[in-house]
């Protein structure tokens, strides 16, 4: 990452951490700011968020090991990280119309963690997330070996958790992102 980049993301970063507020009551952005700053790694992965759509933005700090916690707070799941199967296996497990990548191959790639049900649900008691597209979500072990994988969006003003076959894709579906710096 350049200097420029650099300056450009922490700015861009700042402004949305000024306007949303209520997604980190009580948080500083200096603190945030030389945690980032010691950390060019993260900020490298945060860049990747939001070229590929995402609008990470912190959501919170970890009262054990005082870690800030950014998630992907776009309206709709990142554009630039749809038409995925859930993982390698299920990618790879397509006969026909394999994807290029899959949501857990892109989010390591990037340096992130796929949101979990619970961070789903905490993410969406902060706005409207999903209203017109989906997001695969980190799946149990115990699904995904029955060859499932689970997703969340919000319709009719409730949030909806689902399942569907690993390897499946779809145009409005990607995956929602957790970093923590």
């Amino acid at each position: 990452m350049t200097p420029q980049q650099r300056d450009d993301l922490l700015r861009l970063l700042k402004n949305r951490f000024e306007q949303h507020p209520h997604r980190h009551p009580g948080l500083r952005w200096a603190d945030l700011e030389a945690r980032l700053l010691a950390q060019p790694d993260k900020l490298a992965s945060l860049l990747e968020m939001e070229n590929t759509g995402g609008e990470p933005d912190v959501v919170g700090r970890d009262p054990q090991t005082g870690t800030f916690i950014f998630f992907d707070c776009a309206p709709e799941s990142p554009k630039g990280r749809r038409s995925l199967c859930y993982d390698q296996a299920a990618r790879l497990a397509r006969k026909q119309n394999r994807p290029a990548s899959s949501a857990l191959e892109m989010a390591a790639a990037m340096g992130i963690e796929l949101l979990t049900e619970e961070q789903y649900q905490a993410l969406q008691q902060l706005g409207r997330f999903d209203t017109k597209t989906s997001s695969w979500l980190k799946t149990p072990e115990a699904i995904r070996k029955l060859g499932g994988a689970i997703f969340g969006d919000r319709r009719y003003d409730r949030v909806f958790i689902y399942h569907n076959g690993a390897d499946s894709y779809y145009a409005a579906r990607g995956f929602r992102g957790c970093l923590r710096v």
